[in-house]
């Protein structure tokens, strides 16, 4: 039979609503919107912060208000002892010191520490895995699948290291690197999760971590030291005792205590990473091998371990969080290549799931029209 040929008008109408409807059954978004680790993330995903990011509010109030109370109060007394207006530069030093540390806070907590992006699919084994799994038991049955080992080796430096696999991320996990609990996240070169800064501490933001630490344990010795010259005037000044200053300036009696208690802590924690730096260790590491004494495959020596972690550029990171992935929620959901072809797990299961739903409505229509033709069978075989 013949048919005339659609006219201009329907042809675009045809095309516009094909627009609309894949306008509607799809939809564009960014990696970090639909990312199944617990990163929180800001300005589109550049800003890339952990789950505890209250933490971060915690320790800037830690390190601003002793700042406060000493530009407050004790620099008017430093203001009157130092001529030369010396007195200003102590107090200049002292805010310009703590911004310094508050954009290394805000580097350490806000940079993607070395997130490894996750497989869509387990790796496929090796062919002497493969020759070997029945003698080894690690078939999980005859006739299912194969399941892969817990364990790997790989050489460094010529030493052999093992590797785990990670069940979450469905990767060989690389040398140093780590699955953070907190994060959910594998993280290369994984030191610790820090509390204090809400973020993993690992590869990319490693350096940002040891100058913040030091730095801030640099600052409360700077007020710990002016608030007792901030004293020693007082007591030149009045000629009184120690106690007597210190109830004319309270607030610098309470720097003092707070201070000391401060740097003793950061102090520790400055030396120790000092060392894990020329050995080229890590804080997990040190805490997991310290006691089995294996050799370190990463130590090149103290100047090239050193150089290692503050004169070499920064990784780039691996995972393109600002990366546009399609979701299409009709049918699939496919995200776009950001790395290596790697896309995000959940989009799988959420395509597994829309597919059981239609089929299950498939299932209860024809069940209805079976269920109405034997009854009306029946009604035939009773008349």
């Amino acid at each position: 039979m013949y048919s005339p040929p659609l006219s201009s008008s329907s042809h675009d109408r045809c095309h516009s609503k094909a627009r609309i409807n894949n306008n509607t059954n799809s939809s564009q978004l960014r990696l970090y919107q639909i990312w199944q680790g617990r990163n929180r993330f800001y300005l589109g995903g550049r800003l890339v912060f952990g789950p505890d990011i209250r933490a971060l509010f915690l320790t800037l109030f830690l390190i601003l208000v002793p700042v406060a109370l000493f530009c407050a109060f004790v620099s008017r007394g430093l203001i009157n002892a130092f001529p030369h207006r010396l007195g200003y530069l102590i107090v200049a030093i002292s805010l310009l010191f703590s911004v310094f540390i508050v954009v290394l806070l805000l580097l350490t907590s806000g940079t993607d520490p070395g997130i490894v992006p996750r497989n869509t699919n387990p790796p496929e084994p090796d062919e002497e895995f493969e020759t070997s799994s029945i003698s080894t038991s690690c078939l999980g049955s005859q006739t299912g699948p194969l399941s892969l080992p817990p364990m790997k080796n790989v050489t460094v430096n010529g030493i052999v290291v093992k590797v785990k696999y990670c069940k979450t991320c469905m990767l060989y996990r690389p040398p140093r690197c780590s699955h953070c609990s907190i994060c959910d996240n594998c993280i290369e070169r994984f030191d610790h999760h820090c509390p204090w800064v809400g973020q993993c501490i690992g590869k990319r933001n490693y350096r940002y971590f040891f100058m913040f630490v030091s730095s801030t344990n640099l600052l409360s010795l700077y007020v710990f030291a002016f608030c007792w010259v901030n004293i020693k005037k007082i007591m030149e000044a009045r000629d009184c005792n120690l106690w007597s200053a210190f109830l004319k300036s309270p607030v610098s009696g309470i720097l003092i205590i707070y201070t000391f208690v401060v740097s003793w802590f950061l102090g520790g924690l400055t030396a120790f990473h000092l060392y894990l730096i020329l050995t080229n260790q890590t804080t997990y590491e040190n805490y997991r091998y310290r006691y089995e004494r294996k050799m370190n495959p990463f130590n090149l020596g103290c100047a090239r371990n050193f150089k290692e972690i503050f004169c070499t550029s920064m990784p780039r990171s691996r995972i393109n969080f600002r990366a546009q992935v399609k979701v299409d929620r009709s049918s699939s959901l496919n995200a776009s290549s950001y790395l290596g072809g790697t896309t995000n797990p959940d989009l799988h299961k959420m395509n597994f799931d829309v597919e059981v739903g239609r089929r299950q409505s498939v299932n209860a229509d024809e069940c209805k029209e079976i269920d109405s033709r034997i009854r009306s069978i029946g009604a035939g075989l009773d008349r």
